[in-house]
């Protein structure tokens, strides 16, 4: 595989987690918090996957390359070197979040910027909470991104979506809608006691849009 694809990709996935993880903590004592968090998580993922749509497609995220793998329009060569190289993207950008962190406990300031399952919520209801929320993500991309009757708007529309699954989610679940967002994090310190929620509901859930979307809004997606 060409190199490009794979520096745009560890880029996006990259960008997204550093300017979350940064976003959250800084945000989160704020009356607004959620707001912020919203707009900056949709704000980044529009901006970076319209930097990055021309040369990888701008997945940054292994469920969307796992819906498209489903949706046929990528093999799985392409999907797994991609889930690579996004999460050491995503594993990347938390430490250098933890790096530029000066505050006296940075493994406290990483920790803040994970996603994590609300104490009141089930394992059961947390994977379902990010199932519908990447089913959401992953449809809108279809729609507007692998739909070729699709106006074509960027990544607008998709990180519209992202903003709202954090509306909707993100005090059930922190809502990720990617491994890679709360893998990055989790890795560096140390926690990986939410694998299957933050795995399992972003997979299906991009998974199911890969099916129905071709299946039954388009007569026919052309395998790339």
């Amino acid at each position: 595989m060409k190199r490009p694809p794979l520096v745009a990709e560890f880029v996006g996935t990259f960008a997204l987690t550093f300017f979350s993880i940064l976003v959250i903590k800084n945000l989160a004592h704020d009356d607004a918090g959620l707001i912020g968090v919203a707009m900056a998580s949709g704000l980044t993922f529009a901006c970076l996957h319209s930097a990055t749509a021309a040369t990888s497609g701008g997945h940054l995220n292994p469920a969307i390359s796992f819906g498209l793998f489903v949706a046929r329009q990528i093999n799985a060569r392409t999907m797994l070197v991609y889930w690579i190289v996004q999460l050491l993207g995503a594993t990347t950008a938390a430490f250098v979040a933890q790096t530029v962190q000066l505050k006296p406990n940075p493994s406290t300031f990483i920790e803040a910027g994970t996603p994590a399952l609300d104490k009141l919520t089930s394992l059961p209801q947390g994977i379902l909470a990010e199932t519908i929320g990447t089913f959401f993500l992953m449809f809108v991309f279809m729609g507007t991104v692998i739909d070729k009757r699709a106006p074509k708007v960027g990544g607008l529309f998709i990180g519209l979506a992202v903003s709202m699954g954090v509306f909707a989610i993100g005090p059930i679940t922190g809502a990720a809608l990617s491994p890679a967002r709360w893998f990055g994090p989790a890795i560096i310190t140390g926690n990986l006691s939410n694998t299957v929620l933050y795995t399992v509901g972003p997979l299906l859930g991009a998974g199911l849009a890969g099916v129905l979307y071709p299946s039954l809004l388009e007569e026919k997606l052309e395998e790339a």
